[in-house]
């Protein structure tokens, strides 16, 4: 089995919004061989919570908007660390960058094939590395940083 049109055509609407929002580390997998409940899961992280926020609202407009679907569940809105977005066809993920990392939902799903995203999507892969590079030196240069 593998993911259905309709699932592809959620799964490329989200990663788009995600990318427009400056998601980072946007992948999605074709997880319907395994689970039984959803056919693809969405990976997106953002450096802090509001931006966690803002990606998901993003999404959550977009699909609605643009292809009529509304999550039958949204979860962790309280933190804003992890929030989760059941669309039953697609899972959404989106989680600050420390989960990301934490709890690293790429190694659960390696061996479920990878779904080609849209080209902003991709380009989005790294940038939590990026983005951790440079808040770094930024810490560095800071008075009372080392030098």
């Amino acid at each position: 089995m593998t993911a259905t049109d309709r699932s592809l055509e959620l799964i490329n609407t989200a990663a788009q919004a995600a990318a427009d929002k400056l998601a980072h580390d946007v992948i999605a997998y074709d997880v319907s061989d395994v689970l039984s409940i959803t056919d693809a899961f969405l990976l997106a992280s953002a450096p802090n919570d509001r931006q966690v926020k803002a990606v998901v609202d993003e999404i959550e407009e977009r699909l609605l908007k643009e292809l009529g679907a509304k999550p039958v569940r949204r979860e962790g809105d309280r933190d804003s660390r992890w929030i989760l977005l059941d669309y039953v066809d697609i899972v959404v993920h989106v989680q600050h960058s420390e989960e990301r990392v934490f709890y690293a939902l790429e190694r659960l799903w390696k061996d479920c094939p990878e779904l080609e995203l849209p080209a902003d999507a991709k380009a989005t892969r790294g940038k939590a590395e990026e983005h951790a590079r440079t808040q770094a030196a930024e810490a560095e240069q800071e008075p009372g940083g080392e030098w």
